[in-house]
This record gives C-alpha cells, structure tokens and sequence, in this order.
C-alpha cells in the first residue's frame, strides 16, 4: 500500500488505521461497542464511538460436527444450513498491536459466536481541515436542512 503519510490538502490530510468489521446481530451492536469503549475511544476527529452499521442482511453456514451448533442446538445435524440476519459494523483505530489487541479482545468477548467473523484491512483515513465555523454552504449548519432525523 502506498505511504500517504505526507499526504497534505486544503481539504485536509489521511491517517493510517486498521478498519475492523464485524459481523454480528443488528441488537448485538450496541454491546459490542460498549465493550470497546472500555478500552478505545473510537475516536474520529473530535467525535468518540464512531462506527457505522450496515443496513440488515443475512449470514449463513453449515456447522461441521462438534461446532457448538450441533453441540447446543437439540436436533441439529451436521451439514445442515443455518441463515440468521446481520449487520456489518465497522470501527477504526490506530495502527497499534496494543491497540488492536485490547479492541479485538473486547470484540470477541461481547460477540455472541465463539468464532465472529471479523476482517481487518489496513486504510487511510480522512482528517478534515476542521472549521466549525465554516461557511460553506453545504455544511449542515448551513444547507437549510440541518441535521437528518436521529434513528435513537
């Protein structure tokens, strides 16, 4: 991957993190990131808990023999299919094997699954040249519109 470490805009300039995505249930989110909150800030410019949620989709598999599927699961026969809905959440921190370690730990701690799916990709991510005061006309302070309608 290319170093844009010296990468320097108007607009602003890009930090390298470690985007971690986790596969879980939609009412899973908010103990999943709970938990690392105990140990991260998750922090994004001057924002903390920063993650995003994909909309609901679904995930399947086939548990093998001994998986706690069929150790748990009354009837159930190895080979068989399982789909459950999911969602995506995605989360960043800093390029840190301490770091990593304590979120990743908190992660599995929180997940329903003994084995979650989790990736982790190497990114850069955008920093802003912040001006809360800014007058441009499609910040949301300015557009007439305001913020969008909170969900929680």
């Amino acid at each position: 991957m290319t170093d844009l470490s010296q990468y320097r805009a108007k607009s602003g300039s890009l930090k390298p993190v470690w985007t971690i995505e986790v596969q879980t249930l939609p009412d899973d989110t908010d103990r999943i990131l709970d938990e690392v909150m105990k140990v991260h800030s998750l922090g994004y410019g001057r924002y903390q808990r920063n993650a995003s949620i994909s909309a609901v989709g679904l995930e399947t598999s086939r548990p093998e023999q001994n998986s706690t599927t069929t150790t748990h699961v009354e009837g159930f026969e190895a080979g068989g299919t399982e789909t459950y809905p999911m969602v995506e959440l995605k989360i960043s921190i800093d390029r840190d094997p301490g770091i990593l370690e304590k979120v990743m730990d908190a992660i599995i701690h929180a997940h329903h699954y003994e084995e979650p799916v989790i990736f982790l990709r190497e990114d850069w991510v955008s920093r802003a040249a912040y001006n809360p005061k800014s007058d441009n006309p499609n910040r949301w302070w300015n557009n007439g519109r305001g913020l969008p309608d909170r969900v929680e």
